[in-house]
């Protein structure tokens, strides 16, 4: 897998750009149109494809459209760059989702999006791109788990219908079809998420107490106090990739007894050497586990609608995914 930077501190596209035609002052104009309307590019792509290096691709392959569109013999002037700009940005996203799927398919163990990770509220840091996505237009990891078993069209009107609020004609526009398709892909996938996911969602600070709550009870071993805070029907998903040693299963394991005893078994011994840092993983509270200086895991969890229990375990620790993390 080809290393990327950090969305955070991948710089914006320069104004001298790749190649000799870079530099003339037209693309130089539209390069700086682009960088306006990067962080909403960011955080539109990556919600859909749920990888940041895919999402990086997709930016670079819309930055390269629009110069060229703007470098062309007698241009028109483009009404709205923005709309413009979201509508290459969606159908580009849309056309890597056939090898996406493709690598998903021989992916070992369970595949989980990449993890945006920032500092907590609590604790500012300066504005990044990533810090300003996750600000601005945040799905949960909870949730891009459910959008990833939506249809690459379904999953894209979602994210436009549901996340940023254009309208179905809007949609119908960038991609090409007629609004009465759109509304009949935006009703499956609304019903397919509101199933899956409750729409109520607990406040930030009550999934820090009880994030918190359930790290302790992991890494001491306590089996009666997993048994007290996971849910009944909890999943645990472990992505590891084939590459980490601290991926549990090449499945999800399902149920509280099952999640409880093989979290006091392997977390108390995994954890020893482990530093802990509270983290911000798609704009809600989570742990960073660090082995030295360098991430381990990012380890998310989900709570019940009473936001009294763990019904969701995401943990992270295919090293390529976390080669982006601080």
């Amino acid at each position: 897998m080809t290393h990327h930077p950090p969305p955070g501190s991948q710089p914006a596209i320069s104004d001298d750009g790749p190649g000799p035609a870079a530099s003339d002052p037209v693309t130089n104009a539209a390069t700086q149109v682009f960088n306006e309307h990067r962080e909403l590019l960011f955080s539109l792509v990556y919600n859909m494809l749920g990888g940041i290096a895919d999402t990086e691709d997709v930016l670079q392959e819309t930055w390269l459209s629009w110069t060229n569109r703007n470098r062309a013999p007698n241009a028109e002037p483009i009404d709205s760059p923005r709309a413009y700009l979201v509508r290459i940005a969606v159908n580009r996203a849309l056309a890597h989702q056939a090898a996406i799927t493709r690598r998903r398919e021989t992916y070992t163990g369970p595949w989980l999006p990449e993890p945006l990770v920032s500092s907590l509220p609590e604790a500012p840091v300066a504005d990044d791109a990533a810090d300003v996505a996750l600000r601005t237009e945040s799905v949960s990891m909870a949730l891009m788990v459910i959008l990833q078993t939506l249809t690459p069209l379904e999953r894209g009107v979602f994210v436009l219908h549901e996340v940023f609020g254009y309208a179905h004609t809007e949609i119908a526009e960038m991609l090409g079809r007629n609004p009465a398709a759109v509304r009949q892909l935006a009703h499956r996938a609304r019903e397919h998420v509101h199933a899956r996911r409750p729409r109520y969602k607990p406040a930030p600070q009550v999934r820090q107490q009880v994030t918190e709550r359930f790290l302790a009870a992991a890494l001491g071993g306590d089996l009666d106090a997993l048994l007290e805070i996971l849910a009944p029907d909890v999943v645990m998903w472990s992505d590891g990739g084939g590459k980490a040693q601290g991926a549990v299963g090449l499945r999800p394991i399902r149920g509280r007894d099952s999640v409880a005893r093989l979290l006091a078994v392997v977390a108390p011994s995994s954890g020893k050497a482990l530093k802990i840092a509270f983290r911000s993983v798609n704009g809600d509270p989570a742990v960073l586990l660090l082995a030295g200086d360098a991430p381990y895991a990012v380890v998310v969890v989900d709570l019940t609608p009473e936001g009294d229990q763990v019904c969701g375990i995401y943990a992270i620790a295919n090293p390529d995914k976390l080669s982006h993390v601080d």
